[in-house]
């Protein structure tokens, strides 16, 4: 996929990122509970190093990198952008984020359904992270990015 561009998110996207998320079909049914109530905010977008997948004015995908410690705090692909690569560039350009702010390592608190995603990204398995009853039932894949010199 070319047909797009990866640049910083505004503070007035705010509300079209947590609308991505929303419709996300990977978060329906069983897993529809962790996002329950949650919103990407301006404030979020200030303080973390957030970028937007963009074909024309639609995004198609972002990512959020905290970077005191280092983690992807988020990273979605809209359903109908799913298998076209853009996961793959948006990681990359996280890569890159992290290179220019010194970070060698990325820690990732993976949906269990994109831990195949992340780990064929290159990210290994460290670890999990157990169940929070009720919001969030189930165990979810803890795994690290070693960032590319």
């Amino acid at each position: 996929m070319s047909d797009f561009r990866i640049v910083p998110a505004g503070t007035h996207q705010a509300g079209a990122l947590t609308a991505l998320m929303e419709a996300s079909a990977a978060y329906q049914g069983r897993y529809a509970s962790i996002l329950a109530g949650y919103q990407v905010t301006a404030a979020d977008i200030e303080q973390y190093p957030t970028f937007v997948a963009m074909a024309d004015a639609e995004i198609l995908g972002f990512y959020s990198l905290i970077v005191e410690p280092p983690e992807l705090d988020l990273l979605f692909v809209a359903d109908k952008a799913q298998g076209t690569g853009l996961g793959a560039e948006l990681v990359a350009h996280m890569f890159e984020t992290a290179r220019e702010k010194g970070i060698s390592s990325v820690r990732v608190v993976s949906h269990p359904p994109a831990e195949g995603f992340y780990l064929r990204m290159g990210a290994r398995r460290i670890g999990v992270i157990p169940a929070k009853p009720p919001k969030i039932p189930w165990e979810r894949p803890e795994l690290v990015f070693d960032v590319p010199a």
